[in-house]
C-alpha cells in the first residue's frame, strides 16, 4: 500500500520550477527501490510490507517486527542499503563498459550509493540506528534504547551544526539542515514490518491449488515461511534424512508462528 504525503506533492512542484524534478524523482525511485528491499526481505522471514509513505526526504515503512530475531532483523534492515550499493555498483560497470553513458546515469549513481552510505549512520530512523539497538540489545532494551537515542540526538546536532558553519560562510547547505530535521524527528525509532497473514476464505471460494515442498523434519518454522503463498495452499511433507516421516499443514504451520517459536523444527509440529 503507497501513500503520498501531501508535502512530497508540494517538493515535487518546487523541483519542477527549480529545474531539479529529475534528480527528485531519481531519489524517489531509489528510495523506493531501498523499501522494497526491506519488504522482499521481511516477507521471506515471514513479515509483511504494511504500507509505503512518500515523503519530502525519500520514503518511509510502517508495520510491526513483533517476534523477529535478532538475525533477521538485521538482514531486513541490511536489505536496503544493499541494494542501493548493488544499484550504483551497477551504474560503475555500465560506465566501463559504455562510457558515453555516464551523463545519463550519474545522478542515479550517487543518488543510489548517497542512501545507501546515509543509511548505514548509526542513527534512527536509518538502518544503521535499528541495526544498532539489535546489537545493543544484549546489554537490556532500556540501554540500548538510550544508547540509540543519544547518539542519533549527537549525530543531529553534528549534521546542524555543519548547516549552521556553512551559513556563517554564505553558502548554507539547505539539505544538510533537512537531514538534522529528518534525524531529530526519528529518534524515536525507525520503520517497521507486520507479520504475514492469511487469510483463505475467499481463496477456498473460488478455489485454490495446493502447493506440496518436501523438507527436511529439522528445518525450523521460521524457515518453511518462505513457501508460503497467497495463491497456493502448502504442505509440507518433511523426511527425516531420506525417510518420510510425516506431514504438515498451512494452519499448523501457522500456528506454529503464532506460538512465537519460530526457531522451532518442523518436527515439533507433527508431534
Amino acid at each position: 500500500m503507497f501513500r503520498v504525503h501531501p508535502l512530497f506533492l508540494l517538493c515535487g512542484i518546487v523541483t519542477a520550477f527549480t529545474g531539479d524534478l529529475p534528480a527528485f524523482l531519481t531519489a524517489t525511485v531509489a528510495a523506493v527501490q531501498h523499501e522494497c528491499a526491506h519488504a522482499f526481505a521481511a516477507r521471506r522471514m515471514g513479515y509483511r510490507l504494511d504500507r509505503i509513505v512518500l515523503m519530502p526526504y525519500g520514503a518511509v515503512v510502517s508495520g510491526d517486527i513483533s517476534g523477529i530475531t535478532p538475525a533477521q532483523e538485521l538482514a531486513v534492515c541490511a536489505a536496503g542499503p544493499l541494494v542501493n550499493a548493488v544499484t550504483a555498483l551497477f551504474f560503475v560497470a555500465l560506465w566501463w563498459l559504455y562510457p558515453e553513458t555516464y551523463p545519463y546515469t550519474d545522478t542515479a549513481a550517487y543518488i543510489s550509493l548517497s542512501l545507501a552510505l546515509v543509511n548505514l549512520l548509526p542513527a534512527y530512523p536509518l538502518d544503521g540506528g535499528r541495526a544498532l539497538r539489535v546489537l545493543l540489545r544484549p546489554l537490556g532494551e532500556r540501554r540500548a534504547k538510550i544508547a540509540c537515542v543519544a547518539l542519533s540526538a549527537a549525530i543531529a546536532l553534528a549534521v546542524m551544526g555543519f548547516f549552521v558553519y556553512t551559513c556563517a560562510r554564505g553558502e548554507p547547505q539547505w539539505s544538510a539542515a533537512a537531514f538534522s530535521v529528518l534525524l531529530a524527528a526519528g529518534i524515536g525509532g525507525g520503520g517497521r514490518y507486520a507479520r504475514v497473514k492469511f487469510s483463505r476464505k475467499k481463496s477456498f471460494e473460488r478455489g485454490v491449488e495446493e502447493r506440496r515442498v518436501a523438507l527436511s523434519a529439522d528445518r525450523t518454522v521460521g524457515y518453511a515461511l518462505r513457501f508460503l503463498r497467497d495463491d497456493r495452499y502448502l504442505v509440507l511433507v518433511l523426511f527425516d534424512g531420506e525417510e518420510f516421516f510425516g506431514e504438515v499443514t498451512e494452519e499448523e504451520l501457522l500456528k506454529g508462528v503464532d506460538s512465537g517459536d519460530w526457531s522451532q523444527s518442523l518436527r515439533n509440529l507433527c508431534l
